[in-house]
C-alpha cells in the first residue's frame, strides 16, 4: 500500500485511490488549509477529523517544514512497526 504524493503525476495516492492536485500553488495551499480547518471542526456531522492529515499531506507538497515533519512521522511509524514485528 502506498501513501503520499506522487511527484511525477502530482497526485495524492492513498492505496489504490488517486486524486490529482491543482497546478496552482496558492490553490493547493488554500485547499490544504481549508482541509485542516474543516478537520478541526470534525465533531460536526459532515466534516471529520480525517481531514487534518489529508490537509497536512496537501500542504507538504509545497511546504518544506510540513514535508520534513511528515517524513519524520513516517520514519518513526515504520521504525515502530518494524520493532513490533521483530518481537
Amino acid at each position: 500500500m502506498h501513501f503520499g504524493i506522487d511527484p511525477r503525476t502530482r497526485e495524492i495516492v492513498i492505496g489504490s485511490f488517486r486524486m490529482k492536485l491543482p497546478e496552482s500553488r496558492w490553490l493547493r495551499t488554500t485547499i490544504g488549509v481549508l482541509l485542516i480547518v474543516g478537520g478541526l471542526l470534525g465533531f460536526l456531522p459532515v466534516l471529520g477529523f480525517w481531514m487534518v492529515p489529508l490537509g497536512l499531506l496537501v500542504l507538504s507538497h509545497d511546504s518544506p517544514f510540513v514535508r520534513r515533519q511528515r517524513r519524520r512521522l513516517a520514519v518513526w511509524w515504520a521504525t515502530r512497526k518494524a520493532r513490533r514485528n521483530a518481537r
